[in-house]
């Protein structure tokens, strides 16, 4: 199965985001647990729930990749920031959580859920007390009974961000004491404009990925093509095809043997129509 889809939102229910994905042709998709910006996520209802898991299971959708929002930040020099941090992401495991109890209890088989998360940026902190911050957080919420896996996300490096090299995510993977409850999610845009070089020695870069994190570690895979030149560190995602990375190392990505029965969520600037073409191209690209 092609895993393929992009960023939906689950602002009114979840029902309507399975509708939405088969409506453009998607195999998978992401989700914001809450608005990007922060706030209070909308109570989960159990009807609307069940309906999303029966239709998911229906048309075949693959591993759900929930993002946590934009705002946080575990390893701010702002405890009030922090504070955000760890409640919302306990919060949203919790919820998360719950979409596979109302799996197991209507007899359906229980989605594969990961959470998604920008590991941060320190603010002048330096990198060694941002990673020192986000594993503690790790460690605060993650218990032996949670179900979801949670990926930090490859970065670009700009400004202060951990995370814009496989080394910094290995540092904090080896500070998590539930480590095995621990992956990683491949931004190409991220990779790229953090300097690994995706289009001509994409195999180079995955050698790299598995001798420092491992593989293993790898469950999901953001597809975005990239404004900027290589190492540019500046983050700015394009359609694909249009970008400085394009359409051929895309291709090469989706039939990678390491990474073609992964999830690929688009995050592309893109309405619905967008992402129903590009994932349409990608399809017809597949081998």
């Amino acid at each position: 199965m092609f895993y393929i889809g992009c960023h939906l939102s689950c602002a009114k229910g979840y029902l309507l985001m399975v509708k939405e994905a088969e409506k453009i042709g998607a195999t998978a998709f992401q989700f914001f647990t809450r608005n990007p910006r922060g706030g209070n996520a909308k109570a989960l209802d159990d009807a609307d729930l069940e309906a999303f898991l029966r239709n998911k299971e229906e048309l075949g959708i693959g591993p759900l990749v929930a993002h946590a929002p934009y705002t946080l930040n575990g390893c701010s020099a702002d405890e009030s920031v922090r504070d955000f941090a760890w409640r919302t992401m306990r919060e949203d495991l919790e919820r998360l959580g719950k979409i596979r109890m109302v799996a197991e209890s209507n007899g359906l088989t229980p989605a594969e859920i990961y959470y998604n998360f920008h590991p941060g940026s320190h603010v002048k902190q330096g990198t060694e007390v941002g990673i020192r911050l986000i594993s503690e957080m790790l460690n605060g919420i993650l218990t032996p009974d949670h179900t979801t896996t949670v990926l930090l996300e490859t970065m670009a490096g700009k400004g202060s961000e951990v995370g814009g090299t496989f080394e910094e995510l290995r540092e904090i993977i080896d500070r998590v004491e539930l480590s095995d409850k621990i992956g990683v999610c491949l931004d190409t845009c991220h990779v790229w404009d953090g300097g690994y070089d995706i289009v001509n020695d994409l195999d180079g870069v995955l050698n790299e990925f598995d001798r420092v994190i491992g593989l293993d570690r790898l469950k999901a895979i953001h597809l975005n093509d990239s404004l900027n030149l290589r190492g540019a560190k500046k983050d700015r995602h394009a359609k694909i095809g249009e970008g400085q990375i394009g359409l051929e190392a895309m291709i090469r990505m989706i039939n990678h043997p390491a990474l073609k029965d992964l999830p690929f969520c688009l995050e592309t600037p893109n309405e619905l129509d967008g992402y129903a073409k590009e994932i349409a191209l990608l399809r017809s690209k597949r081998r």
